[in-house]
């Protein structure tokens, strides 16, 4: 029998209506269309204006289930990544399986920030492998927008709100995830973080009127350490499976900053032809970010296509996932 691989069967992804455009950030906080644009690639993102992460999960998975035909009492298990949860508990994922009806799956919620979907994809996938299970959903979702400061216009005009989600299955055709590398280093916590709202700094009045319970970066380290470090995974994930960049047909990049996605596709030898990029549209979405990028892109995508899912996020968190695209739509 050959070896269990986990490939993606089927994927989905869920923004909301409104849209928030630079321009209209411009009417909020001192800053312009050039100045968003020339710094981040963005143009817009969408906003969630009624509702929490698990509504926009729920629309992605209900609609990953339907198109893949996949009754919702056949999921196994559920990893969602996010660090916008409806509650510290229960687990946003719990509560997308009760809105979803996949009621014989148990799920957890995994927190990557950025980097959650690799990591939380690279779980999925061993519970397929083991042979264990037989079908994972792994989500990617992020209400950045109920954790942003719209007076510091370092980090509003960067975020924005959405879902994706895959369909993770068994395949004995050689298909489907071949080799994650994933990284973690805790001192870049002082450079991206959300400081209040847990253990070391509980909700108090001091930390609500201190404005602790939004996104604090300090944009140059962390871009430093981004295009270093998601430039470098990737051209060693490629390395380590003896791929050129003739052999690689998509990167698939953390859409955070346009500088930095170039600056990866520069490190492995890509033209931009082979890259997703999305990020005008959506913003950054954190753990929505690559689910929303095959979902975008799924219809160029065929079935042998070796893809590179490169991610880099706060705490600091980073990899990269070499798959297989197993299926042609």
């Amino acid at each position: 029998m050959n070896k269990i691989t986990a490939a993606i069967t089927g994927v989905q992804g869920y923004v909301p209506e409104h849209v928030l455009s630079n321009e209209d950030l411009a009417k909020i906080v001192d800053t312009s269309d050039e100045w968003i644009t020339t710094r981040t690639g963005i143009k817009e993102r969408r906003i969630m204006k009624n509702g929490a992460s698990s509504d926009m999960a729920a629309e992605a998975v209900k609609a990953l289930l339907a198109k893949t035909n996949t009754d919702p009492l056949d999921i196994d298990l559920v990893v969602l990544a996010t660090v916008t949860p409806d509650y510290p508990f229960p687990s946003t994922a719990n509560v997308l399986c009760d809105k979803t009806g996949m009621t014989n799956a148990w799920g957890f919620d995994l927190i990557a920030a950025c980097s959650g979907f690799i990591y939380a994809l690279s779980t999925g996938a061993q519970f397929i492998e083991t042979g264990r299970y037989k079908k994972v959903v792994v989500v990617g979702v992020d209400k950045m927008t109920s954790i942003l400061d719209y007076q510091d216009r370092t980090t509003c005009v960067i975020f924005g709100d959405g879902a994706g989600a895959v369909l993770l299955e068994p395949n004995h055709d050689g298909l489907g995830i071949q080799d994650f590398i994933l990284r973690s280093d805790g001192s870049g916590r002082e450079y991206l973080v959300q400081p209040a709202g847990g253990s070391v700094n509980p909700p108090t009045h001091e930390t609500v009127e201190n404005r602790m319970h939004f996104v604090k970066q300090e944009g140059k380290q962390v871009f430093k350490f981004a295009v270093t470090n998601m430039a470098e995974v990737s051209a060693e994930i490629m390395d380590k499976n003896n791929l050129s960049s003739e052999d690689v047909d998509w990167l698939v990049p953390h859409q955070a900053n346009l500088r930095i996605i170039d600056a990866t596709a520069d490190r492995m030898g890509l033209p931009k032809e082979k890259v997703m990029i999305n990020i005008q549209k959506y913003g950054n979405t954190t753990a929505g970010t690559l689910p929303l990028c095959l979902w975008d892109y799924e219809k160029q995508l065929k079935k042998g296509d070796n893809l590179i899912l490169s991610a880099f996020g706060g705490g600091f968190t980073w990899g990269a996932v070499y798959l297989k695209w197993a299926y042609n739509s």
